[in-house]
């Protein structure tokens, strides 16, 4: 008969310790659209970068790659060019990371003449740190998560104790 309350809690605890997590892809998930025209370009060449704004991306928009200089996008807005360094190197792709309001993102730019088969290791570095290789992982969360997360753990194996505590004595008496 003790199993009966014994499963509840454990069931409690789950759905306490699942409602508290976010899916694993909704740290990299980006709040807006951003872009290079045209995604493969030739040493020397002027590329377009692109952002599409909406409620996260209202400021100003900072682009970074090292195969270009920093980029400012002004706030009111959603186009500026670059141009690509005469020393990149033919067939690499290199990263393009856009960083507006609170959100970031990457696009690719590839070099044309040659097979994109080298990415290079350097990635540029912003405010919020590297989003790469958070799924799951705890990404994303904040102080008032993991303890809103670690209150409702507690709170239900407090609750299987209880119960658990509470038909032994009941059994016995």
């Amino acid at each position: 008969m003790r199993a009966i309350p014994v499963a509840a809690a454990v069931l409690l605890g789950a759905g306490a310790l699942t409602s508290c997590m976010a899916p694993a892809d909704a740290a990299m998930r980006p709040d807006f659209r951003f872009g290079v025209e045209p995604s493969t370009a030739e040493p020397g060449d002027r590329v377009t970068v692109y952002v599409e704004r909406n409620h996260a991306c209202r400021g100003e928009a900072a682009v970074n790659s090292p195969v270009f200089d920093l980029v400012t996008i002004p706030r009111h807005e959603s186009r500026a060019r670059a141009v690509v360094d005469r020393d990149a190197k033919p067939g690499a792709v290199y990263d393009v990371e856009f960083v507006c309001d609170e959100s970031s993102g990457t696009a690719r730019l590839t070099i044309a003449g040659g097979h994109p088969t080298h990415h290079p290791t350097h990635h540029p570095r912003h405010p919020k740190g590297v989003h790469a290789g958070e799924g799951g992982t705890i990404a994303g969360f904040d102080a008032k998560n993991l303890g809103l997360g670690a209150v409702l753990i507690a709170g239900s194996l407090g609750a299987a104790y209880h119960f658990s505590r509470r038909r032994t004595d009941e059994d016995a008496g």
